[in-house]
């Protein structure tokens, strides 16, 4: 017998619906075939594992961007902060230099009105009919070198020893034997001479008369600021 099938396509329909994929039960069915715990455990474990590393991963990413970042911010700075200390030494080079050089100039300033002050002292104190020949320093005068190596002393925080005192020598005549004694009596008054001594004396005969040569040995002292009155100098501008 022969059969018509008067439905084209029917028959596809009924045969594709036939070979479907259920998916749902193809998962329950493994779910169910599935009853190891220690596969389940070991399965958990991976993916906890797996996010673990993941995650530390995208962590020590981020830090090591952040630290690169640091570190280039670094060395820029640290090339822009040489350039500034490499100056700042030069000028602190400088200053320490002028700084020498003013200490060796005000050293050597301080003994500058020490000769006017003893003149003028012996000056005052010299007595009638007697007169000087010769006022000559004895003491080695400080140098630059000897004045610059007290700075460096007290730069590197050495306490530099007092300068020695400046001694001088006086030659010179009188007819009065007392007033030889007057003199070094009033020399010993001043503020500014110390330890006046008589070397020697001697009559000689100056002009056809005699009179007595004398030779006195002094030191110089820093007076007391109490009795060292100071003016002020005025100039005046045409």
């Amino acid at each position: 017998m022969i059969e018509i099938n008067l439905l084209p396509g029917s028959g596809r329909k009924t045969k594709g619906k036939g070979a479907g994929v259920n998916f749902a039960s193809a998962m329950s069915g493994a779910a169910s075939q599935v009853k190891d715990p220690f596969l389940i455990g070991a399965v958990a474990s991976f993916a906890l594992a797996a996010l673990v590393i993941g995650g530390l991963f995208l962590r020590q990413g981020a830090v090591s961007r952040s630290l690169t970042v640091k570190e280039q911010r670094a060395v820029q700075d640290s090339t822009r902060f040489a350039a500034v200390l490499k100056d700042r030494k030069k000028a602190e080079a400088q200053r320490d230099s002028v700084m020498r050089q003013l200490a060796i100039i005000k050293s050597i300033d301080n003994d500058r009105f020490v000769w006017p002050h003893i003149m003028d002292e012996v000056s005052r104190a010299l007595p009638p009919y007697t007169w000087l020949t010769t006022m000559q320093q004895t003491s080695v005068p400080p140098t630059a070198a000897s004045v610059d190596a007290e700075v460096t002393k007290g730069e590197k925080g050495v306490p530099a020893p007092p300068p020695p005192a400046m001694k001088f020598r006086l030659l010179g005549n009188t007819v009065d034997i007392q007033a030889l004694t007057r003199f070094m009596k009033l020399l010993e008054q001043s503020p500014f001479i110390q330890n006046i001594q008589l070397a020697k004396s001697d009559l000689i005969v100056e002009g056809g008369k005699e009179v007595t040569a004398f030779q006195l040995e002094a030191e110089y002292q820093t007076p007391d600021p109490s009795v060292v009155r100071t003016v002020p100098v005025a100039l005046s501008v045409r």
